[in-house]
């Protein structure tokens, strides 16, 4: 099975600014087409702040994580949530029968996947005919900032580094229509859209946790390991909380996001026995 990294890890750092996720800043596309009887699987979950909301509006959520550290922080965050249950699994090889779900989500997933187009074919398989497949992922290319802060410029060569040496894709965003249609989606609609972060509040939470994520999260020890030394993370950090404290700084972070519609198997798709399943 295809494996890699996950740059980002759980540290606390990276876990600030998963719980600021919501189904309306994070999966907007996806709300018109939900109603009250379905059933959702939500592929890596993180800390579950979408899954909850995807929990009110369906009948029930099924979360999943690939590693057991990352299935007690996702039931952690649906504690009290009685229609969603957290399974340990990999979105390369979804532990559930084919058409199990109505609508299967990914929120920042695909671009940390080892094989994304294997992952969109899992996640089709398990979804019924006419159902939805879901994904949305940032574009760290796309990202756009002011004022020109040389550390910024530097933190994010060093962040596509360490991503791709990870086994991911930190430019996801652009490629997902590719990837779905690689993957089989007949019919795609694919969409953008953006987080701002502007005001002396949202620089002061973003710059602020970004300064903790390049110093002391799972990126950190892996850019350390790299060679990168400390001195450099700890100018990358200070760069991040001069751009927080400039009254004009502005931050526009790039998402694609594609809403796919599963259509009946075909006999001559691959299957098991020829390597992966379809």
């Amino acid at each position: 099975m295809p494996s890699n990294v996950y740059t980002h890890g759980h540290h606390e750092s990276v876990l600030r600014s998963h719980r600021w996720r919501t189904a309306e800043n994070s999966a907007a596309y996806l709300l018109p087409v939900l109603n009250g009887d379905m059933r959702v699987l939500d592929v890596g979950a993180g800390p579950a702040t979408i899954t909850r909301d995807l929990a009110a509006r369906v009948a029930h959520v099924t979360a999943l994580e690939v590693t057991e550290e990352a299935v007690g922080v996702a039931r952690d965050g649906l504690a009290g949530i009685g229609n969603a249950e957290v399974v340990l699994g990999d979105v390369h090889a979804l532990p559930f029968p084919d058409d199990t779900f109505c609508v299967v989500h990914a929120h920042q997933v695909l671009q940390h996947v080892a094989d994304p187009v294997l992952a969109l074919r899992e996640m089709h398989r398990v979804c019924k005919p006419g159902g939805y497949v879901a994904a949305r992922d940032s574009d760290y290319a796309g990202f756009v900032w002011y004022p020109r802060v040389p550390e910024l410029d530097d933190w994010m060569a060093l962040y596509q580094r360490m991503a791709r040496a990870n086994g991911g894709e930190p430019d996801a965003g652009r490629r997902l229509l590719a990837w779905a249609r690689e993957a089989g989606f007949a019919e795609v609609t694919a969409t953008s859209n953006t987080w701002c972060f502007a005001d002396d509040e949202d620089r002061a939470w973003w710059g602020g946790m970004w300064a903790d994520r390049v110093r002391t999260s799972a990126m950190a020890r892996q850019a350390l390991d790299a060679g990168v030394p400390q001195e450099e993370l700890d100018r990358l950090a200070d760069g991040w909380r001069r751009w927080a404290a400039d009254g004009d700084g502005w931050l526009s972070i790039l998402h694609g996001e594609i809403l796919a519609r599963p259509t009946a198997r075909s006999s001559a798709r691959p299957t098991v026995a020829d390597g992966f399943r379809a």
